[in-house]
């Protein structure tokens, strides 16, 4: 009689992927007799666990900045890394609110008192969006309206509590709440590319399912989950360069 347990891989996860990620499993263990168990969090603070000695077998960062880290500590599998998904950055508010935007620099109407982005430092969608308001040379204008967010998906429900009045985020985290509307979408030439490296870890005891796996997110029954969430994936979208390095 067979008592052996179905094989487990841990996946550490940007906070953005939750739910894309969460689908794709429903589909992946029919597939494979295989058990996921997630980690999902602000991509930095993902990369500080596994630095102070997180066991987890695939990271998935939603920006490149993370994934260089671990890389260049040697704690990722030699040539495992991957680009597999990119976004949009865009500013939602409330459903009921009557604030439009037209440009960037309407941000700083009467309207907006209040403006939540991720901590720059810690969760990439912030990164982002210091990014536009540096570009737009709005950063230092706005800085007492700013409220930060933990992860994006905390700066959302501050907009959709209404406890701001606009908030920056992933256009994929507009999917997750009724209660927000996207107002202004960014043009990719104004941020640094949204990549979602996936790799797998140097200690990790599951190498061959952690491969599968990142294989899996790359078949068409992922890509129609990961569309349905609004994420695009990088072999068809036109406006990633072939430099995935680019945030500095």
């Amino acid at each position: 009689m067979d008592t052996q347990k179905e094989p487990e891989i841990t996946v550490f996860a940007a906070m953005s992927l939750t739910n894309a990620l969460t689908d794709i499993e429903k589909e992946y263990v029919k597939k494979h007799k295989v058990r996921v168990s997630y980690n999902f969090a602000a991509s930095t603070t993902l990369q500080r666990q596994i630095e102070k000695g997180a066991s987890a077998d695939v990271f998935i960062s939603a920006s490149d900045i993370q994934t260089d880290a671990l890389e260049k500590l040697g704690l990722l599998a030699v040539n495992s890394r991957e680009d597999i998904l990119t976004n949009e950055l865009v500013i939602v508010a409330h459903k009921e609110s009557e604030i439009s935007i037209n440009d960037p620099n309407d941000i700083l109407q009467n309207a907006i008192s209040r403006l939540a982005i991720g901590q720059p430092e810690i969760v990439p969608a912030g990164f982002y969006a210091k990014e536009v308001l540096k570009h737009f040379d709005l950063w230092d204008r706005i800085q007492p309206q700013l409220i930060f967010g933990t992860d994006v998906r905390a700066t959302l429900a501050y907009v959709s509590t209404g406890n701001v009045d606009v908030a920056f985020v992933y256009q994929t985290d507009t999917t997750v709440s009724e209660r927000v509307k996207v107002i202004y979408r960014f043009p990719p030439n104004t941020h640094s590319t949204i990549a979602y490296p996936a790799a797998i870890l140097k200690d990790s005891k599951q190498k061959k399912i952690a491969k599968e796996y990142i294989d899996f997110l790359k078949t068409p029954a992922a890509y129609l989950i990961f569309d349905k969430h609004g994420f695009r994936h990088l072999s068809t979208d036109p406006s990633h360069q072939n430099s995935p390095n680019e945030l500095k």
